[in-house]
């Protein structure tokens, strides 16, 4: 019998640190992985918190907690907060652990003048007083916290990636994946992350037997496999699509869309956004498969190429006995 997860250690993770070293970048990262996050909330309160069921519901998944504060949170004193983390630790049904950011005064003073904020502990003083009195307030937490990064030389993005080495799971979400097909005539979707232009291929709207066809027929398939350039292109998409689908998903984009484009959006396009939907799967890949003009009417206008050799071919072909 599978174990129920909501008999698990509730997982709570407390982030706090001085002022501008990117707490809200972390419980923004946090987010993104699939944790509950609350800001500026009042530890004293945490026990309270604990009894409102997560949204799976009394007897669904225990969903990550994480729980933002700093000096600026109400009811703020760190010794007496230490104390109240102390007794919450000390219940079995919850793992707590205390993460602490930390950064120099002199990049913290740069990030408030970039961002042409005041600092909270010095409203109307130079800010590297208040950096000053932030850092001694904090100290204690600093001391207890199990885990401390610190972010002066890391960018917002690279803290982010930090969060995700450290704090993501195996039930993290994932990056949500499109494989889509699309007719150029009627634009590039205005989604498209990436973009592959399949108007190499032999068209099949220049064959009358397949013209009312679609990319989901298997003799449509099959005309556009048989192009000499098929198998090659594809398996170098291919490559490339198991390279970077993974950095993708590293990095914490939540939406890929793969674009496949032909002229049409009905034929080529629909053929391979399908065949890679298949591939995708087989390496493992969540994901959906989506054709934005398959249902759309053929246009001979919209079809033709730019110098006539399909059609031209197309033609010639037809006169062969």
């Amino acid at each position: 019998m599978t174990q129920n997860t909501a008999s698990e250690p509730q997982k709570i993770l407390l982030i706090t640190g001085v002022s501008g070293a990117g707490k809200t970048t972390a419980l923004k990262t946090l987010e993104d992985l699939g944790w509950e996050t609350v800001d500026n909330f009042p530890i004293k309160l945490a026990g309270q918190l604990l009894k409102i069921p997560a949204s799976g519901g009394e007897n669904g998944p225990n969903i990550p907690l994480a729980l933002g504060f700093d000096s600026r949170t109400r009811g703020f004193d760190a010794e007496a907060l230490i104390r109240q983390i102390r007794k919450l630790q000390a219940q079995a049904n919850l793992e707590i652990m205390t993460l602490f950011l930390d950064c120099a005064g002199v990049e913290i003073e740069r990030r408030y003048a970039e961002t042409r904020r005041r600092h909270p502990m010095a409203q109307d003083r130079p800010a590297m007083d208040g950096i000053a009195i932030d850092r001694a307030v904090m100290e204690p937490f600093r001391r207890w916290a199990e885990a401390v990064i610190d972010t002066s030389k890391l960018s917002a993005h690279d803290l982010q990636v930090v969060i995700r080495e450290r704090f993501s799971s195996d039930t993290s979400l994932h990056s949500n994946i499109t494989v889509s097909s699309f007719g150029f005539s009627r634009g590039v979707p205005h989604n498209a992350d990436l973009v592959f232009d399949l108007r190499f291929l032999r068209n099949p709207h220049w064959d009358g037997n397949l013209r009312p066809l679609t990319g989901l027929d298997a003799a449509v398939a099959d005309y556009v496999a048989a192009d000499p350039k098929y198998d090659e292109a594809m398996h170098k998409i291919r490559d490339l699509l198991r390279f970077l689908l993974p950095l993708y998903d590293t990095q914490g984009k939540a939406y890929i869309n793969i674009a496949f484009g032909c002229t049409g959006g009905r034929h080529r396009s629909v053929h391979v956004a399908e065949t890679f939907g298949a591939w995708l799967r087989e390496d493992g890949f969540a994901l959906k498969v989506a054709h934005r003009d398959l249902t759309l009417r053929p246009i001979d206008a919209l079809e033709e190429p730019a110098n006539g050799a399909d059609r031209l071919t197309s033609r010639q072909g037809s006169n062969i006995t």
